[in-house]
Formats: structure tokens, C-alpha cells, sequence
């Protein structure tokens, strides 16, 4: 685990590494992007890499602290964790940071902390954070990693270095995919598409079935929605309801499906499609729908899908979607 193992983030990386040349590491980063885009990546192999013993802008993966690091018991790098799966709480953030940042590092020049999801930490939470990330002690780094960073206080904000990932190239995901996780070249170009440069979300459709399952569903509903009756819609609801943790990346497939629909309706192209095995249903659902029509589905979807991040009730909003959906 080190920078010539991620996959993209070169903006990312070439910071980090500037900074450990030149030592001027921050005591505080937010680094922000979607689930799956590598935040977690970044951190670790940045933590791993500052308190390597040699010093270097590469860890050297074979001193005590990189070992350490391989194992997760590297005692001066705290990944922080929270019970409540909606929050992080003001006393988690004392109980985790607060009460040892005081504390200087066991056997490293850094004492680390690593905060994922950080977007959850309520606004207590975040300014009890704020005096230490405003006055650190000169071994303390706080790593804040978010997918939203309109949630965090502009005070925090202000504070911290702010880095964003972004979309990783195509050649490289497919090399990825192809080389080191062996799939087929259409099984490859299927995640691609569906994962739009997440690197983590091809990699959970490749190898996690629970994925598979997801899209499954929505082929099946997608393929079908047209002709539902009402009774096929509660069906259809209740199966929605048992993903409803993955929910953004149904609504992502969902949102697919009608792109697909779109690219066929206007270049009669099977290659160019995501859901090439559902080209009959596509087929038949381009010939019916108007060019509006699939824009307002798909806008449909992207309104559902704040609606639910600003904990919009679950069931009702599917089945308004739903009922959108469903009409021609």
C-alpha cells in the first residue's frame, strides 16, 4: 500500500508528496468526493507515508511503521468511528480526538486522525473539532474525508487544505479491471459505465454480490415498468425496499437505463449501450417515448434522489417515482 498503487488522484498525490519534500505538511485536510472515489485510499497511504521511519515522499513498506500500517495497528494513525449509522456525535469527536490529541505520539513524528464521512459530524461535532484544527499541536494531523462538502461548517472549511478527487480516466480503469481484477473486456466496460470514473463503485459491481443483485432488480423493474398494474408496483417497492441502503446506486443504474433508452432512440446503436442484453425492452420503450419524456425520468430520478439525501421519507418518495416512471 503506497502511491504507485492508486489508481488516478496524480493532482492528489503530487501535493501530498510536495509536501513532505518541502515540510510543509497541514495540520488539517478535508479531502472530499464521491463514495468510492479512493478518499480512504489517499488517507491511509498519506498517514502511512508520514510516519514511515525514512523520512521519504514514498513509504518504505518494510520499517516497523509501515508494517504496522499494513495491519492496521499503527498506534499513532486513529481512525475514527461512530455507533449511529446517520451521525457522528460531538462525544464521539471528544471521546476519539479531543481527549488524546493532547497526548504526543507513541513512537512517530505525527499523531494522525483519519475521519470518514466526516459530512456526518453534527454542527457541535464540528465546532468542538474546530479550536483544535484552528490551534493543532505541532504533531497533529486531522484528516477530514467527505462526500458532501456543502455539509461542513464554513469555519472548519476555512481551516483545512481542501483536495477533491476526481474522475479517474478510462484507459486506466479498464486496465485495472482487465489486468488486475481479470474480467472480461464486456464484463470491464459494463462497471466503466456504470461507475462514470469511481474506481470504487467498478470495483464493488465486479466483485461484491450484493451488486449483482442490485442490478438485477433494476433491469427487471426497468424492463417492466411500463406495463406494471398497481399491484406489480407494490411488488416492485417492497423489492426496492431491500436495498435501500445502496439506494443512490440504484437510482444510479435507474438513471442508465433511461440513458440507454435516450442513445438508442437516437443512433439505433446496441454498441454504444450499457444494458446491451435488454436491447428489446430499450427497443420498445425508445419507439413509445418522447425525447422529453426520457429527460423528465431522468430528471425525476436526480429530484428523488436529493430528495432522500435531505432524508426525505423512503417509501413515499419511491413510490411518486415510481408513478412517474410508469407514465409514457
Amino acid at each position: 500500500m503506497d502511491f504507485r498503487s492508486i489508481v488516478g488522484h496524480e493532482d492528489i498525490i503530487k501535493h501530498f508528496k510536495s509536501s513532505i519534500d518541502m515540510d510543509k505538511v497541514s495540520h488539517a485536510y478535508i479531502i472530499n468526493g464521491e463514495e468510492g472515489s479512493g478518499k480512504k485510499m489517499l488517507a491511509r497511504v498519506f498517514a502511512k507515508t508520514l510516519q514511515c521511519e525514512s523520512g521519504a515522499s514514498e513509504p518504505c513498506n518494510s520499517c516497523k511503521s509501515c508494517l504496522q500500517c499494513e495491519t492496521g495497528n499503527q498506534p499513532d494513525i486513529i481512525v475514527v468511528s461512530h455507533e449511529k449509522p446517520g451521525v457522528i456525535s460531538v462525544d464521539e469527536i471528544r471521546e476519539q480526538v479531543l481527549d488524546s490529541i493532547c497526548i504526543k505520539p507513541y513512537s512517530s513524528k505525527y499523531k494522525i486522525y483519519i475521519i470518514p464521512d466526516a459530512q456526518l459530524m453534527n454542527p457541535q461535532a464540528q465546532n468542538a473539532l474546530l479550536k483544535t484544527i484552528e490551534e493543532p499541536p505541532e504533531y497533529g494531523i486531522i484528516l477530514l474525508l467527505t462526500n458532501n462538502l456543502d455539509k461542513m461548517l464554513e469555519t472548519v472549511k476555512s481551516r483545512c487544505m481542501i483536495l477533491t478527487t476526481k474522475p479517474i480516466r478510462e484507459r486506466n480503469m479498464i486496465d485495472y479491471l482487465e489486468k488486475d481484477m481479470g474480467l472480461s473486456e464486456d464484463k470491464a466496460y459494463f462497471c466503466l459505465d456504470f461507475a462514470q470514473g469511481n474506481l470504487g463503485k467498478a470495483i464493488k459491481l465486479a466483485s461484491n454480490e450484493e451488486y449483482v443483485k442490485i442490478v438485477d432488480s433494476v433491469v427487471d423493474l426497468m424492463s417492466k415498468i411500463p406495463d406494471m398494474d398497481v399491484d406489480d408496483l407494490t411488488f416492485a417497492m417492497n423489492s426496492i425496499e431491500e436495498f435501500k441502503l445502496s439506494i443512490n446506486d440504484y437510482m444510479d443504474l435507474m438513471q442508465m437505463w433511461y440513458r440507454d433508452v435516450l442513445m438508442f432512440k437516437v443512433t439505433g446503436n446496441l454498441d454504444r449501450l450499457l444494458f446491451k442484453g435488454q436491447h428489446s425492452a430499450l427497443k420498445k420503450q425508445a419507439a413509445v417515448m418522447s425525447y422529453m419524456s426520457i429527460e423528465g425520468k431522468i430528471d425525476a430520478i436526480a429530484k428523488a434522489k436529493k430528495r432522500l439525501d435531505v432524508n426525505a421519507n423512503f417509501s413515499v418518495t419511491m413510490e411518486l417515482l415510481l408513478l412517474t416512471l410508469k407514465e409514457k
